[in-house]
């Protein structure tokens, strides 16, 4: 359950961007409502192909592509020191590429996640003594191996380090350290990728003179795939990088991207950002994830299209091995919240586990938060020691979380939305309390469904879906625009490929309105022929047989007299007395049922016998509003403790059966009951 936000809007000043611009009123909405208003931001956002700074802009830059020449003239031997996901192969592929082009000694080296882990350790060192490198290039990694460039340095191995990740309070004593996050790096924009940062080194390598245009040519379409798979946001260099970018992977001639391109099942298709990102960047990851990303940058140096087929169908492969990987952990973490439900009454949900794969922990870590609208951190125990992802919600800084407990790790690092550490398995019950206290001490965000701005059904149309192409491409930074539409009936419901997915029919006035809610059953839909409800939807264009029609795709639904708010803030209430934290007189009241609240839902349950899942928020609108979300837990609590229903519940359903119960049951029996009303009597836990 997501809290509904409508952006704030400022009429007057869409109106005279329309007019000034010549814009449809729609575009020139979302374009104030991004922030996009001046002149200079308009043009650029809308019509700049170039808009790529010096890259001497960016602090030891000079001193990074003067090394790499003195190397390449002197005949040294250079390695590329790159990382296994997605940026780090596309910076390691696009890097060393540049290099032979211009007769280096190059080789490549990606570290194996599962043995050695992310960024540059001694071990990679000794073996790139061996091969008797001189120069270490890192990209994507670097800024915070301070020890491992020092020992380099002891063995007679120069570093430079291009990285976009955050420092640590002591920069590497390399060549030179370019990451525009230094603190005294007067870049202007700082959220490039890896692949970013090596693409302005080669624009630094080739010098004054560069032929920026020629070079996006021939590396946008790497450019593209590691900007958008590191989530990076689409505005500004990026932007270019990937609107270029999506031209070339759609047009161009590097084999292993083409063969990607058909591997991902994307052949003859409009290249978007949204199918680099859920087509080609998860086959990339894959390799990384499971095994040696090496095997993702052959893919993309390969100039033979029939052997880069194999390696993508072979990363096809991986790609399919991760998602089942995934599934069973998900599987795992299903069980445990099922057997277990107060596992997700905490602020931060910490879930742990013995054996699962490091690789897609992080993957698992998202799919939980977004179900439960909480940070989260997912732990993998390995005997004595774990290792964890987290992910966090807007509005909560789990960098800042994780920092409160450093002294428990033995690593750490991220930022405020994503964060990676290891720790010994015994502290775990001891550190979901830490940061949990951290996070009592915070004003907790609300997880947000944000809403571009409401439409009126009757205006939908293909020409309305086509006018969002002034704005693609769409990703992070630059979110496929959500809107939403009021007070619809639900005229029909329909299963589709198997009851996977659903076409619903709605009503406004005299127009109606046809949209898809993928991944949801016939079983599972909760919502009835007749309700009025609001949807938050996206618009595209479809294509069949060169016939282009409006597809309405739903993300969110909800009844239209319900502020979703309202719900979670009870549903808090509730988990809060359930941790058992103090509870105002007035709030344990809110929260205690009585006969008729019990009889209410009894009931509702009764008429709907034993069939299908529920949803507790349907269940409180269909009850007319006169008990509370959070009261409607503690009477589900109460009947379950008292044998009158059995309730399971996981990630992604509620069923409750009513058994036959033979006498009377007094409701005051309750444990919850009882305890609710101490805590009324005494105003406190």
């Amino acid at each position: 359950m997501k809290q509904w936000s409508v952006a704030k809007l400022n009429k007057d000043n869409a109106k005279r961007i329309a007019e000034q611009y010549d814009l449809p009123p729609l575009i020139a909405t979302l374009l104030d409502i991004r922030g996009i208003v001046s002149e200079e931001d308009i043009r650029a956002f809308l019509y700049d192909e170039g808009g790529i700074d010096s890259p001497f802009e960016m602090k030891d830059m000079d001193k990074a592509a003067q090394r790499v020449r003195d190397a390449v003239d002197n005949g040294e031997k250079i390695c590329v020191y790159g990382d296994y996901d997605a940026d780090g192969v596309t910076s390691t592929a696009l890097l060393f590429s540049y290099l032979e082009t211009i007769g280096a000694d190059v080789i490549y080296y990606i570290p194996d996640r599962e043995t050695e882990g992310y960024g540059m350790n001694m071990s990679a060192v000794d073996k790139l003594k061996e091969k008797n490198i001189d120069l270490i290039v890192t990209v994507d990694n670097g800024i915070s191996a301070v020890g491992e460039i020092a020992y380099a340095k002891s063995l007679g191995i120069d570093t430079v380090v291009t990285d976009h990740h955050m420092p640590g309070a002591v920069l590497p004593d390399a060549v030179a350290v370019v990451d525009m996050h230094r603190a005294d790096c007067p870049s202007r924009f700082k959220n490039i990728s890896g692949v970013g940062a090596a693409f302005k080194l080669v624009i630094a390598i080739e010098g004054e003179y560069a032929d920026v245009d020629m070079l996006l040519d021939n590396y946008s379409d790497l450019l593209c795939i590691g900007t958008i798979g590191d989530i990076m946001p689409l505005v500004d260099e990026n932007r270019v990088f990937v609107k270029r970018g999506l031209r070339i992977i759609e047009n161009g001639d590097r084999a292993g991207v083409r063969a990607l391109v058909e591997e991902s099942g994307l052949k003859d298709r409009e290249i978007t950002a949204g199918n680099v990102s859920f087509g080609l960047v998860p086959r990339i990851n894959a390799v990384g994830r499971l095994g040696l990303s090496s095997t993702s940058v052959s893919l993309l140096l390969s100039d033979d299209y029939e052997k880069a087929r194999e390696i993508a169908r072979s990363l096809g492969e991986d790609n399919t091995e991760r998602r089942r990987i995934e599934k069973e952990i998900l599987e795992s973490i299903n069980r445990k919240i099922a057997a277990d439900p107060s596992l997700v009454y905490d602020r931060v949900l910490i879930i742990d586990g013995e054996g699962w794969h490091q690789g897609v922990i992080g993957i698992v870590c998202s799919r939980v938060k977004d179900v439960y609208g909480k940070p989260c951190i997912i732990l993998s125990r390995s005997g004595d020691k774990a290792r964890g992802s987290g992910r966090s919600v807007e509005g909560f800084d789990l960098w800042e979380a994780i920092v409160s407990c450093k002294d428990m790790f033995g690593h750490f690092g991220g930022h405020p939305m994503a964060v990676g550490l290891s720790l010994d398995s015994d502290k775990i019950d001891e550190f979901r309390r830490r940061i949990n206290a951290f996070a009592a001490a915070k004003e907790m965000p609300y997880d947000k469904l944000k809403i571009d701005c409401r439409l009126n059904p009757a205006a939908l149309g293909v020409e309305l879906a086509e006018q969002l192409n002034y704005l693609s491409p769409f990703g992070s930074g630059n979110p496929t625009p959500v809107f939403e539409l009021r007070r619809l009936r639900l005229n029909g419901i329909t299963p589709l490929s198997g009851d996977k997915h659903l076409r619903l029919t709605f009503g406004f006035g005299n127009t109606s309105i046809t949209a898809m809610k993928f991944f949801s059953s016939s079983a599972d839909f909760v919502y009835r022929v007749g309700d009025m409800v609001d949807i938050a939807v996206n618009l595209e264009v479809n294509e069949f047989r060169d016939n282009r029609s409006l597809s309405v795709i739903i993300k969110d639904i909800k009844f239209s007299d319900v502020e979703n708010t309202d719900y979670i803030r009870s549903l808090r209430l509730f988990e809060q007395f359930c941790r058992g934290e103090a509870l105002t007189g007035e709030e344990a009241l809110s929260l205690i049922p009585d006969r008729n609240d019990f009889a209410a839902v009894y009931r509702f349950l009764r008429s709907r016998g034993n069939n299908g899942t529920l949803s507790l928020d349907v269940i409180a609108y269909r009850l007319g509003g006169s008990v509370s979300y959070g009261k409607l837990k503690v009477i589900l609590e109460a009947m379950n403790e008292l044998g009158i229903i059995a309730i399971y519940e996981d990630m992604y359903k509620t069923e409750i059966k009513l058994p036959e119960v033979s006498g009377k049951v007094n409701l005051e029996d309750s444990v919850i009951v009882k305890k609710l009303k101490e805590v009324y009597r005494n105003g406190q836990i």
